[in-house]
């Protein structure tokens, strides 16, 4: 198979800041493998769990898979099990698997003829709409950007973020202004690990009074070792995200937390996705779908999926001013993937 990268850049509409940092714009890499005349498609975005600037990331991205698609080129894209001892071997990011990955189920998709919700038996009518995200802001910000995806889409679902830099009563003013703005719209709230323990356990107590559903990645990484503690004294669930990759993770924290947050950059690609959502379910965790600074592309990808999650954050490329592909289309508040083959996304410049 001949595989070709190139590299582009989507800029925000809105620059999202979380208690890492800010992010306005992010180079992302599409990934294109063709193969008896097919041409599947994938997509790395560039993150890091530890500061939200991402432009070496995306250097060391571009970088790993140029020197990889050599030793991938002499495979089939049926040879799946070969290329991921292949992928094994070489120890690349798992953004830049997730590329290969994606292309892979797309060129499978596109060869089959069919979609790859429909190739996995899957049922669109049991996905739930999306939420979307507002970032860590003053209360007049939070209620003009919510104003903004209103006018956009549906709003069903909130994500707010937490954490803020200014403490957790900079927390509560934002959230309140939110909720007295949008009294009936559910909510969620993500601290990006923003919190420490004690702060945790208030903010869990207030916030179960405000209504919210559930608290995203409270603490910091490095105290994943509290997060049992934390469950124990939170009346609301807990979930993790920068602290979850892949199966693996989800299995040592099933007993410490409520759910987790699956992200195709974070696992590697659907592969892991699936493998990780048969974990998550056999440990009755909850499931959430979550993006980075991704395009139409991955989060389309992502939407093939989505029929298994309970809580869907896949509003990344609804925020891009530049988002060179179209794919996924939101009705009613949800994000439905079509009924063209493969992952049924088109590159603006092919009309």
């Amino acid at each position: 198979m001949k595989i070709t990268v190139e590299t582009f850049t989507v800029r925000k509409k809105f620059a999202l800041k979380i208690s890492r940092g800010t992010t306005s714009k992010s180079t992302n890499i599409w990934l294109r493998l063709k193969q008896e005349g097919v041409e599947g498609w994938g997509e790395a975005s560039p993150f890091s769990i530890i500061e939200s600037q991402t432009k070496d990331i995306s250097d060391r991205l571009l970088v790993e898979l140029t020197a990889i698609i050599p030793q991938l080129e002499p495979y089939h894209p049926l040879q799946r099990q070969e290329i991921g001892i292949k992928l094994q071997q070489a120890n690349i990011s798992t953004a830049a698997q997730a590329a290969i990955d994606m292309a892979l189920y797309d060129w499978l998709g596109k060869k089959a003829g069919l979609p790859l919700w429909q190739i996995w038996g899957l049922n669109r009518d049991r996905i739930v709409p999306i939420s979307v995200t507002i970032g860590i802001s003053s209360p007049e910000e939070a209620i003009k950007r919510l104003k903004a995806w209103q006018d956009t889409l549906d709003v069903k679902t909130i994500k707010l973020k937490l954490g803020s830099p200014e403490g957790i009563a900079a927390d509560r003013a934002m959230l309140e202004a939110i909720r007295a703005f949008a009294p009936e719209t559910n909510l969620m709230i993500d601290a990006n690990g923003g919190w420490n323990f004690d702060d945790a356990v208030a903010m869990a107590e207030w916030l179960a009074q405000q209504g919210v559903e559930y608290i995203e990645q409270p603490l910091a990484v490095a105290d994943d070792g509290k997060l049992k503690a934390l469950s124990e004294r939170s009346p609301l669930p807990i979930f993790v995200d920068e602290s979850c990759f892949n199966s693996a993770d989800v299995l040592r924290l099933a007993t410490s937390v409520a759910g987790v947050n699956l992200k195709i950059m974070k696992t590697g690609g659907l592969t892991e996705v699936m493998q990780a959502i048969k974990i998550a379910r056999a440990c009755n965790l909850k499931i959430m779908f979550g993006c980075y600074s991704d395009s139409s592309l991955a989060n389309t990808a992502m939407a093939h999926l989505a029929a298994y999650a309970d809580y869907l954050d896949l509003d990344s490329h609804l925020n891009l001013i530049d988002d060179p592909f179209t794919g996924a289309a939101i009705e009613g508040g949800r994000l439905l993937p079509n009924n063209r083959s493969g992952l049924g996304v088109k590159h603006h410049a092919d009309g």
